[in-house]
């Protein structure tokens, strides 16, 4: 059985505190109570009622957001309501009530085209997974049951998963025109289903739950942190659109080279170099003077 972990994150209101799960506790639905009689049918919403300074609670897919009254300050507080989610959790506590949230989502599911012909992006209304994973073969793939089954298509190379959408890589032996239609309407289903995309423990496996990643920055150079920050401000939402991603790799402060990984569509898309180049290796010489000379890429 994989171990709930719950991790406490700020939001822009002061009064509401978002407790990030590792795992899916709902499948893919939004759960939103004003009060103890309103979450009769969630058990877990019932018991935050029960402390004192508890004003409201949202569950989501992957997250409880607890609103507070002004009683109390969140610091004090925040910690022990983890703990309490957490082993409320891991004791087998029920979320939402099965009769309460519907059998079948509602789900909708869009082709759209990237900058590399190679790469399809299928974009869903619905939140898939916390973070981005991709795979580039069956054998790889064994950690999402999704991209497993995606694999069984002969045409498929490799699987990108972000957020709210996939993007698959095709071999050439075929055309998008003939097997578009047929893997959006996979993939759909497949959602509807409320199937598992990616098991519980694949973040924490591979090295990508929330807190390990804070980890990892936490012990980079600061030039580094600058790098990484630009590239999620300024870069990644661009990339992402396109059904792509940009990694940092390392820093080499005696060459002042840059690696990144580019994943997605953005690994061997005809137009990347040029990107990489104009774009994104202009942009950190002109933002970090005198401490980038190159940025140089692998493909994910």
């Amino acid at each position: 059985m994989n171990t709930y972990k719950v991790s406490v994150q700020e939001t822009s209101n002061n009064a509401i505190i978002k407790f990030e799960i590792n795992q899916f506790v709902t499948k893919q639905q939004s759960f939103e109570f004003n009060n103890i009689d309103e979450a009769k049918h969630s058990p877990l919403a019932q018991q935050l009622f029960y402390l004192p300074f508890v004003k409201k609670v949202y569950i989501t897919s992957n997250f409880i957001a607890v609103e507070r009254y002004n009683i109390v300050e969140w610091n004090d507080v925040q910690d022990e309501v983890a703990e309490q989610i957490e082993a409320y959790l891991n004791d087998g506590g029920v979320v939402v009530e099965e009769e309460a949230a519907p059998k079948k989502v509602p789900v909708t599911v869009y082709a759209e085209s990237t900058p590399n012909p190679a790469v399809m992006k299928f974009v869903s209304n619905k939140k898939i997974v916390n973070t981005l994973f991709e795979f580039t073969s069956i054998e790889e793939a064994k950690l999402s049951p999704l991209a497993t089954e995606l694999f069984h298509f002969p045409f498929v190379k490799s699987v990108f998963l972000d957020e709210n959408y996939v993007s698959i890589t095709k071999y050439d032996i075929t055309e998008w025109q003939d097997i578009t239609i047929q893997l959006r309407e996979f993939i759909k289903n497949y959602i509807e289903n409320g199937k598992e995309v990616v098991a519980p423990n694949a973040a924490e496996s591979l090295d990508k739950s929330t807190v390990q990643l804070d980890r990892r920055f936490d012990g980079l150079d600061d030039t580094s942190k600058e790098i990484i920050n630009i590239l999620e401000e300024y870069v990644k939402p661009a990339v992402a659109s396109d059904g792509g991603n940009i990694q940092f790799i390392s820093y080499d402060e005696d060459t002042k080279n840059v690696s990144v990984m580019l994943q997605g569509a953005c690994s061997g898309c005809p137009s990347s170099t040029l990107t990489l180049k104009s774009g994104i290796e202009n942009m950190l010489k002109q933002m970090l003077p005198g401490k980038v000379e190159m940025v140089e890429a692998i493909n994910g």
